[in-house]
């Protein structure tokens, strides 16, 4: 069963900082502790001058790959691609980098997850990964869309309303103020988390 807390959710409108949050978390987390066992990826945006033109996905580890591009087929196959927006998402691209980040391992202390958002969830197989890694006791640091029009995407409100769910919505004002507040949450999870398994 899901240790309470366990499961830390940040949303928050586009641009906020979502992933700028998660980075700084995971390099204090690293500075901490250097021995920690991190898994899981982030997403980037591609810019070309002041101009968006897809996002790429980054594992902690540092291998990169696209996700998704603006919708210039640059091959009949990627006609094929679904479309999010103005966006082609690369699913095969996506699964060969971001899946066996969430294959958790035994010493894995915690996995980071840069977005459950409708990019990714194209891909059949990410959002029962997510799942397996909630129901294990490996400490999850994940951010999400905000719901549209007060709906959310069906995958983000079963992660809102998983038990360990904790969720942030950060603002321009309450930044910040979150980091600290995940990273502390973040930093007792773990010491809670080898209490446990050396007891």
């Amino acid at each position: 069963m899901a240790a309470p807390g366990k499961c830390i959710l940040v949303t928050g409108p586009p641009g906020v900082g979502k992933t700028t949050l998660i980075i700084r978390v995971l390099e204090s987390l690293k500075t901490s502790n250097p021995d920690l066992k991190v898994q899981g990826f982030y997403t980037s945006e591609i810019r070309q001058g002041n101009d968006r033109v897809g996002f790429e996905v980054v594992t902690v580890s540092g291998r990169r790959g696209p996700l998704a591009s603006i919708s210039n087929p640059s091959s009949p196959e990627s006609l094929r691609w679904p479309t999010v927006g103005r966006y082609r998402v690369d699913v095969s691209s996506f699964e060969s980098l971001a899946l066996p980040e969430l294959q958790v391992r035994e010493d894995t202390d915690l996995v980071l997850i840069d977005e459950v958002g409708k990019m990714e969830l194209y891909s059949s197989s990410f959002f029962p990964a997510v799942l397996r890694i909630l129901d294990s006791n490996v400490p999850v640091l994940a951010s999400v869309p905000i719901a549209k029009y007060g709906r959310d995407i069906p995958g983000v409100a079963r992660l809102k309303n998983h038990p360990g769910t904790v969720l942030y919505t950060l603002n321009t004002n309450n930044r910040d103020a979150s980091r600290e507040r995940v990273y502390s949450r973040l930093v007792d999870l773990l010491r809670h988390k080898n209490s446990t398994l050396h007891s």
